[in-house]
């Protein structure tokens, strides 16, 4: 199979152009207008528990009226959001207009900005739960470079079979990425410079952690780190964050040396409970020659699982 490829053109990025204060903000009552009229001629009387009207119905949508009512809100204040005029909202109630129209989590995330609310956190849409066989396609096809996927609390979903033969991922170990990196002895003897990068991989992981400060699944994974790591503990102490990003990477393998890897976390907008973590050989290191031996059917020859760090 063919790797990944190596040759992209940048593109040149420009500025958009903005109008004035009063000129966005009219622009995004105007929005607010046609997509709050747009998703209430989309739920039919049925859908909302409410008869539908006969012949008296112009439109198979709800009324404005019956958006209120069944929001709990005012008929006036109702109307006024839909006509886009510049009025106090809450989450409270928008979350109560977005129940009516059974807006998906998008959709409501979209209705907040709109209204000039800052958006509640992402959400998995029931529609988007089953993404994991896409997702295994995904980092297979990403081999013979180490392909895997985390949960939000970096708990392992997925890995490709390279993740196995370089990173020592592998069934017998704990199944948490923070604790698997200050725990495993096969990782961290083939990380060249596991120190330099420790407090780093633990800064990434209290930015996770405080998209969700009140997560008690991220607590957990703190805790079970700092009890079986005394160097976790220390460095969780420093209070450092870092957005997850890249990490460079430099491991020793004992088949075939050297491997400079750049470390890349992606994360897909519809399942933002997963991270997808793409390892791409350095250029100029000879990695990605190796990474295809590794893959090759000498190499699993070589590598009969597990491989000894």
């Amino acid at each position: 199979m063919a790797s990944p490829a190596r040759n992209s053109r940048a593109v040149r990025s420009t500025t958009p152009r903005t109008g004035t204060g009063t000129d966005d903000k009219a622009h995004r009552l105007g929005e607010l207008r046609e997509f709050l009229m747009s998703r209430r001629a989309r739920v039919t009387p049925a859908e909302a528990g409410l008869p539908d009207g006969g012949a008296r119905r112009r439109t198979p949508g709800l009324r404005r009226e019956e958006v209120a009512v069944l929001a709990g809100v005012g008929v006036s204040w109702y109307q006024w959001l839909e006509q886009g005029r510049d009025i106090t909202v809450s989450p409270q109630v928008l979350d109560s207009v977005a129940r009516v129209l059974r807006l998906s989590s998008a959709e409501r995330r979209h209705l907040y900005v709109l209204a000039g609310l800052n958006p509640p956190a992402l959400e998995v849409d029931p529609a988007h739960q089953d993404m994991c066989e896409g997702l295994n396609r995904l980092i297979d096809a990403w081999m013979p470079f180490p392909a895997h996927i985390m949960d939000r609390y970096w708990n392992i979903v997925l890995y490709n079979d390279a993740a196995a033969a370089v990173l020592g991922m592998r069934p017998g170990i704990v199944q948490n990425c923070m604790i698997a990196f200050f725990t495993d002895p096969v990782y961290r003897a083939r990380s060249t410079h596991w120190e330099t990068i420790a407090n780093q991989v633990v800064a990434q992981y209290r930015a996770a952690c405080s998209e969700s400060p009140e997560d008690d699944g991220f607590r957990a994974v703190v805790a079970e780190a700092g009890e079986l790591s005394p160097e976790f503990a220390a460095l969780w102490d420093r209070r450092d964050v870092t957005p997850g990003g890249q990490i460079r990477k430099e491991l020793q393998h004992p088949l075939v040396g050297t491997l400079s890897v750049e470390s890349t976390q992606l994360r897909v907008p519809a399942r933002p409970d997963l991270v997808i973590v793409l390892h791409t050989p350095l250029p100029d290191t000879g990695t990605e020659a190796k990474l295809q031996w590794l893959a090759s059917p000498e190499g699993r020859r070589g590598s009969m699982y597990p491989v000894p760090g």
